[in-house]
């Protein structure tokens, strides 16, 4: 998919939760290439949050994902030339293993506990977990987050 760079992108951050662990992957391909980073992607025309959320981690993992609720909202510039609002959530996966639905995008998905992260981690990514930590939904409303 072609970017184009003069328009701010809206996408979504889905921090998928089992057992007070985090399931992250590897980007790879994208901007972030390297970080571990939660599912996530662009809200398409005409979806709720939800759906966009549902779909995403459907599209990336094959998991069915329960209990959605907002986790944070952020403001990011990557590499100085693509700008996005990014809607974060939280979520619960009951069951089935993550698959590598994606391998241009991910090079796996494992779980993690939250005190014991892999590193790099993915800015937005980073503001999630953040929030998920102190119970606040975060947001960047004075300044724009780069990375």
């Amino acid at each position: 998919m072609k970017t184009d760079n003069t328009h701010t992108r809206v996408g979504m951050g889905v921090l998928v939760m089992r057992e007070g662990r985090v399931l992250l992957g590897r980007r790879r391909g994208s901007h972030g290439d390297g970080y571990y980073a939660a599912p996530g992607g662009h809200i398409e025309f005409g979806e709720s949050f939800a759906e966009a959320a549902r779909r995403e981690v459907r599209e990336e993992t094959g998991l069915e994902v329960t209990q959605l609720r907002l986790l944070s909202v952020g403001n990011y510039l990557f590499d100085g030339s693509r700008h996005y609002v990014d809607v974060d959530f939280v979520c619960e996966a009951p069951g089935g293993e993550p698959q590598l639905c994606e391998p241009e995008k991910c090079d796996g998905w494992a779980w993690y506990d939250p005190d014991a992260l892999p590193e790099p981690l993915f800015v937005v990514t980073r503001r999630m977990i953040e929030s998920l930590r102190s119970g606040v939904i975060l947001h960047s409303a004075d300044a724009v987050e780069r990375q």
